[in-house]
């Protein structure tokens, strides 16, 4: 097989991959670069190599002084996007104009100022000279511009109404209003220190992000997402509904990587849509299967769509700590997923794939197993408490080396230099988010907006708890529409958390609820972009798929809420009789949850059984362990009544 194949079985049909790309740039704008030819491509080609091995090199060898490596990030990161991405549609692809030649010089140099001249900005304890505040300006609008090209709108609107705020903070209402600050003290904060555009956030592109981005296009390189699809057809293909459960499989593990929704469905939904269409799932419920998969994708360790590393950088507790926490969420996710699948295949009678068509688990782990390896190096490595920017560095490096054990994964010259450019292409939007995020956080350093926004949701909440969680949620599904998942999380985890732990939340807990509403934003009507992916796809109703998507994956609405009532199912105050009660309950009300949902169990459910199922999933995830054990008993009474009354019909019927 060569290195880009899939298993080829009469069942699947793949999309061509013109139409899967006009697919993907109409809801993912990072998709939409251009594809220059002649001496600009070779130029961009060389650019984003370099972009990758200066990281390479800094990883493997040390950082430079912080708001140095910072600076180089985003200097290759505005010129390059400046050079790939159109400033308005109907370009043509194949060539730069001469004016983006230009404004990628000048951003350039705004950045680039910080290189050259960090040690005399330090010296003078970053106090702004005149000819700084131009430079500061300058560098505010290209990095606006950058962003609007290769992040959208949202977030450069967003940046802009911080930086009045920060201007005009005397003629905000009452409740937002604070002293106002000079243009030059802005441009102080935001461009010469590390509060601004060269902030955390910034910071973590440069760092953990960017190399597990580029290890994730070593790894798509050497043929990892074939093999995702094929282990995922080997261990689920057969079984009922196996399509839908292979896009799960597939999407959970390539997710965690990838860091990105929309970009998770193009990869496995090309691949899993089409086989689960070919056994008779409707378009629209196989778009949102993908969708929900590939969202899910992020919540899932070791990677977390390199949430876990952000986080860990925030709260200053160890990687390790963060991945134990979140793995049982994301696992009842997945389970959450499964049911409802198998569940809608029993109802429909959707058989699997036959197996005479289907890779045995063994043949892909004989051919392709060694794939494996990477991952386990990364994880071997964190478990030993190395960095997470020495486990992706060295991840990258054995996938390399493991590709050479067999000929169609090996990788060559020419595939290195693909995935170095593919990977520094891939880093580019995460760079811009999080320099425009900048502006956000910087804002909220130099005015305490964070601390108001707080305080004004405990205010509305009048003190609450749940009316707190719930204003939270809404406000980080409305932060998180569109938004990556790095510029996403730093976004809410800075104006929403706060409120949390300021309620008496565990930190780890306010963040996690954060992330998870967060990256919900993808699943969530109106502006659901992994489930319009999803539909375009399949060739469903969009918005039906949106519905469909947060109906499948209702139950990642609700897990929240439990670990922050519960917060033993993060194993914080570990207790293993409290986590049983939780883990089993959870369990019942996500089978109780997705029976209702579907309208089958063992048979087709009447209306009044399953309104009494989705109470009683409902009542499961309340706080109190008593009413958890009472729900869960009554979920199990109920789910074998249910059996002996179909047995019993079964028997008359026959």
């Amino acid at each position: 097989m060569g290195k880009d194949e899939t298993v080829k079985t009469p069942l699947v049909q793949q999309i061509e991959e013109e139409d899967l790309q006009s697919i993907v740039e109409k809801y993912d704008i990072e998709s939409r670069f251009r594809r220059p030819v002649g001496f600009p491509k070779m130029f961009v080609s060389a650019w984003l190599i370099a972009m990758s091995l200066f990281h390479l090199y800094t990883a493997g060898i040390g950082l430079l002084p912080t708001s140095i490596h910072r600076a180089v990030h985003l200097t290759f990161a505005i010129v390059a996007v400046f050079l790939l991405y159109p400033g308005r549609e109907g370009e043509d692809k194949t060539k730069i104009p001469w004016f983006d030649w230009v404004l990628a010089a000048v951003a350039g140099v705004g950045t680039g100022y910080i290189i050259f001249f960090f040690n005399e900005i330090a010296r003078r304890g970053a106090q702004v000279q005149p000819h700084e505040v131009w430079l500061g300006i300058l560098t505010f609008v290209m990095v606006l511009e950058a962003g609007r090209r290769v992040a959208g709108k949202v977030l450069p609107f967003l940046s802009v109404f911080f930086l009045l705020y920060c201007y005009f903070g005397r003629f905000m209402p009452f409740m937002f209003m604070h002293r106002g600050y000079s243009i030059n003290r802005i441009i102080q904060h935001m461009y010469l220190t590390q509060e601004g555009i060269f902030g955390v956030a910034l910071g973590v592109s440069s760092t953990f992000v960017f190399l597990f981005i580029l290890f994730g296009a070593f790894l798509g390189k050497s043929g990892g997402a074939r093999f995702f699809n094929e282990l995922a057809l080997a261990m689920a293909g057969h079984s009922p509904g196996g399509p839908a459960k292979v896009a799960i499989v597939a999407s959970g593990l390539l997710g965690t990587i990838s860091g990105s929704s929309v970009a998770n469905v193009a990869t496995t939904g090309a691949f899993t849509i089409p086989l689960m269409k070919k056994v008779g799932y409707k378009p629209e419920f196989a778009g949102a299967v993908e969708a929900s998969a590939s969202t899910g994708g992020q919540f899932m360790p070791p990677i977390m769509g390199a949430g876990a590393f952000i986080m860990s950088e925030f709260l200053g507790i160890s990687y390790l700590r963060i991945a134990a926490a979140a793995a049982i969420p994301a696992l009842l996710y997945y389970i959450a997923l499964y049911f409802a699948v198998h569940l809608r295949a029993r109802q429909r009678d959707l058989r699997g794939l036959p197996k005479d068509l289907l890779p045995s688990l063994k043949q892909v782990m004989k051919k392709d197993g060694h794939l494996m390896v990477p991952l386990v190096v990364i994880i071997g490595m964190l478990l030993n408490r190395y960095t997470p920017l020495a486990a992706a560095f060295w991840g990258i490096v054995s996938v390399v080396g493991v590709s050479l054990l067999r000929k169609h994964t090996r990788m060559g010259i020419r595939d290195i230099c693909d995935a170095l450019e593919e990977g520094a292409r891939c880093a580019l939007g995460v760079a811009l988010a999080c320099a425009l995020v900048g502006f956000i956080v910087g804002t909220s350093s130099l005015t305490a907006l964070g601390l108001t926004i707080s305080n004004n949701i405990i205010d509305i909440s009048r003190g609450l708890l749940f009316p707190t969680l719930l204003l939270s949620m809404v406000a980080c599904l409305v932060l998180g529409m569109g938004l990556p998942t790095t510029a996403n999380y730093i976004v809410t985890s800075t104006m929403i958390a706060p409120a949390l732990v300021k309620m008496g939340v565990l930190p780890l807990a306010a963040h996690l609820f954060v992330f998870y509403f967060g990256i919900m934003a993808d699943l969530t009507p109106p502006v659901c972009l992994a489930s319009f992916t999803g539909a375009g796809i399949a060739g469903g109703n969009p918005s039906q798929t949106g519905f469909m998507a947060t109906r499948i994956a209702l139950v990642a609405y609700l897990i929240p809420y439990s670990f922050i009532y519960n917060p033993v199912i993060l194993l914080e105050n570990f207790s293993w009789v409290p986590l049983a009660i939780i883990v089993v309950a959870s369990l019942a009300s996500i089978f109780s949850l997705a029976s209702a949902l579907q309208g089958w169990m063992f048979e087709r459910l009447s209306y009044p059984v399953r309104v009494v199922l989705f109470v009683a999933a409902i009542v499961a995830f309340l706080p109190d362990y008593r009413v958890k054990a009472m729900a869960a008993l009554f979920i199990g009474a109920s789910v074998i009544a249910l059996k002996i009354l179909n047995a019993r019909r079964t028997v008359t019927a026959s």
